[in-house]
């Protein structure tokens, strides 16, 4: 069975645009809050997926974080993920392997975006991701513009 997560960025919730957005389209879809340091969210993260397979993730900011780490840990469970502006330029102070995952990834970064450098998250995404289509939107950190307009039954089949 399928299984779709969003994982929000580090001062959001599930109470966010995109959780409703994703609330709406895929009443399904696992959508948890986060609160604390990266430890206390992966360790959340990590028990809401124990067990479960198929799973589709799409990570918001330092959710994209989370969410690169989650596969990096557990590639095996992990089908596909979609990242929104990530913050994987932190990941070289983030805990555990960083291993290259082999799953298809895509990222959609703005080129407006002021929190996290797009010249960051270009640079280290192709290390981090073998199968990696990565996206360059006109658009700011939180991809007002286009978060709705992408096919996101394909990206999430």
């Amino acid at each position: 069975m399928i299984q779709r997560i969003f994982i929000h960025g580090l001062e959001s919730s599930n109470q966010g645009t995109k959780a409703i957005f994703f609330r709406d389209k895929y009443p399904h879809m696992i959508l948890p809050t986060f609160e604390g340091p990266l430890t206390e969210r992966m360790g959340k993260l990590n028990r809401i997926l124990l067990g479960k397979s198929e799973i589709r993730i799409v990570g918001s900011s330092f959710g994209g974080l989370m969410a690169a780490l989650f596969a990096m840990e557990n590639p095996s469970q992990v089908a596909r993920m979609v990242l929104l502006a990530p913050a994987i330029h932190m990941m070289d102070s983030a805990p555990g392997k960083k291993d290259t995952v082999a799953i298809p990834v895509s990222i959609y970064h703005g080129t407006e975006d002021t929190v996290i450098p797009l010249s960051k998250v270009q640079h280290m995404a192709p290390k981090l991701f073998s199968d990696l289509s990565f996206h360059v939107v006109n658009d700011d950190h939180y991809l007002h513009r286009i978060f709705k307009t992408l096919d996101w039954d394909t990206l999430l089949s």
